[in-house]
């Protein structure tokens, strides 16, 4: 089923209809973080937030593994054919391969065509730091940035995860991610209510992070112009100064198997912030490094399909 659903993501993506269950999960938390900060003052203690983070983490979670269940029970109790069927559908939804791979080329395209403040708009709906006064290099920066760090975020970990548990667990996998992406921050709203969700989004992604050091630096093997030796020795360089410790692990990675240099100065609410430098700067960066991460991704995807193709077909 898991590798059923990479193709279905692969063609379909995500659709319009019917509404994305990552929305839905997203309503969930922005209501219920609405409700857990009611009552609590600007000088409340942080145990207090904290502790409400962990309710809003682990019912969120749970929520979604428990739905997924009842949706999968009632749909196999129907016929085992409509079981599987709604199965991959649904962790197809928990995968972003397609999604991802758009994202980054709504980037690309204005990017070649000169249209700067178009790139800029869209880089600011795939990334938090302020757009406005970027150029081309780090436009295409944070597009090459947010699709190698994702590699392991919107596809290896929901797999993973897939294959241990089905469809419930995949999806257990995306709300605690989606969790992340909107409360897990260390600024001053959610450095304490958020702390849980970062936290719990850090465990689950560790061991994929780190299948992502042997498969992205294999799959550049099969990349023309990307250097597999360069990406493995970027990942035992540089992945350790990220500041996550995971993300770390994919972008430098990326940057190695490019020979680029990842990370550098953003601009976070007005204020320059210092990110931590992956590769090696062996040339410049250009818009075209968007279109080889994309590759990446692919070449990265379909060599893991390829693996869990081939351990189906062992352990049966």
């Amino acid at each position: 089923m898991s590798a059923a659903a990479v193709i279905v993501d692969l063609l379909v993506g995500d659709p319009k209809w019917p509404t994305h269950p990552v929305i839905r999960i997203g309503q969930w938390i922005r209501w219920l973080e609405n409700r857990l900060r009611r009552g609590v003052h600007a000088d409340a203690k942080p145990s207090v937030l904290k502790l409400r983070g962990i309710v809003l983490t682990a019912s969120t979670v749970l929520l979604a593994w428990f739905a997924m269940v009842l949706i999968v029970v009632a749909a196999d109790a129907i016929h085992r054919w409509l079981g599987y069927a709604v199965s991959i559908w649904f962790i197809s939804t928990t995968i972003a391969v397609k999604g991802l791979k758009d994202a980054a080329m709504l980037v690309y395209r204005p990017l070649i065509e000169g249209n700067l403040p178009e790139a800029r708009k869209y880089v600011g709906y795939i990334v938090s730091r302020d757009t406005d006064h970027i150029d081309e290099p780090d436009a295409a920066r944070a597009a090459v940035e947010t699709v190698a760090e994702n590699t392991v975020d919107a596809f290896l970990s929901p797999l993973l995860f897939a294959l241990l548990g089905g469809a419930p667990l995949a999806m257990a996998y995306r709300a605690a991610n989606t969790l992340d992406s909107m409360v897990g921050y260390r600024n001053e709203k959610y450095r304490y209510l958020g702390w849980c969700s970062a936290r719990f989004d850090d465990v689950l992604n560790y061991i994929p992070a780190r299948l992502s050091s042997l498969l992205m630096p294999l799959s550049a093997m099969l990349v023309p112009g990307m250097s597999a030796v360069r990406s493995i020795r970027a990942v035992l360089k540089f992945a350790r100064r990220h500041p996550s410790p995971n993300s770390g692990i994919p972008e430098s990675a990326a940057a190695g198997a490019l020979g680029i240099e990842l990370g550098g100065i953003n601009r976070y609410f007005g204020q320059d912030s210092e990110r931590a430098r992956l590769g090696w700067p062996l040339r410049s960066l250009t818009a075209s490094d968007i279109v080889r991460t994309v590759r990446l991704l692919y070449v990265t995807t379909m060599l893991t399909w390829i693996g869990v193709i081939g351990l189906w077909w062992a352990v049966r």
